[in-house]
């Protein structure tokens, strides 16, 4: 398998992942055969080979080696969890780490994919786990949770290590509660959720509360209707 690694950022070499700035996705240059993108987020970019299906090949962008290093040791202090992926091994600058199938919430509103319960339990359950390690569960949300066969499966634990609580996934879990029974089912266009992401990213600009914030999405929502 270290042998598979070797060849795997080699073939990747030729790809560079740029840091975007205000919270935006990594920008990506460049193609490594018999490889495709599976995952944009803000620190990294995720692939997956041809050719071994089974792993994916977590890329960080320049500057976010301290990303890669803390979420290496966040897996290391996980190990094998059926909440968590499993990572596999660290390189210069990515992770090898098994290869998650699932939509994320995130697709799964954009979809009409029902989110049922469990998934949030789930995380609940996953979250405690991880405070029994000593770690703090943090920066979860749509994009770094995963729905498979009904249950939640967490990717992205690079945040693990710091202190504070983000108030992401409480915020996440309350809008659950109160308004995902509205919409259940039903496909959320794109560019209603990438909206609502950019204000929540600055929601503290509009009203001092969540439950404020969310009013006046609301709002605007019925405003642009």
């Amino acid at each position: 398998m270290e042998h598979n690694w070797q060849t795997a950022v080699s073939a990747l070499a030729e790809i560079k992942v740029t840091a975007s700035f205000d919270n935006e996705p990594v920008l990506i240059e460049g193609i490594a055969e018999g490889f495709r993108c599976v995952g944009v987020g803000t620190d990294a970019a995720v692939f997956q080979s041809r050719a071994a299906p089974e792993y994916a090949f977590k890329i960080y962008a320049e500057g976010k080696r301290d990303k890669l290093e803390a979420e290496a040791e966040v897996y290391a202090r996980i190990g094998s969890s059926v909440y968590f992926s499993y990572c596999y091994g660290v390189a210069d600058r990515l992770l090898v780490l098994k290869y998650e199938e699932g939509p994320t919430l995130f697709d799964c509103l954009l979809q009409g994919i029902y989110i049922p319960e469990q998934v949030i339990q789930d995380v609940e359950d996953a979250r405690e786990y991880i405070r029994q390690l000593g770690l703090n569960p943090r920066d979860i949300h749509l994009k770094n949770i995963l729905l498979q066969d009904g249950r939640a499966k967490l990717i992205d634990v690079s945040e693990y290590i710091k202190p504070g609580n983000d108030f992401r996934w409480e915020h996440l879990k309350k809008t659950y509660e109160e308004y995902y029974p509205i919409i259940e089912g039903t496909p959320m266009p794109f560019w209603l959720l990438e909206t609502i992401r950019k204000w929540y990213h600055h929601w503290n600009r509009y009203s001092a509360t969540f439950d404020g914030f969310m009013r006046i999405v609301s709002e605007q929502l019925n405003y642009r209707k």
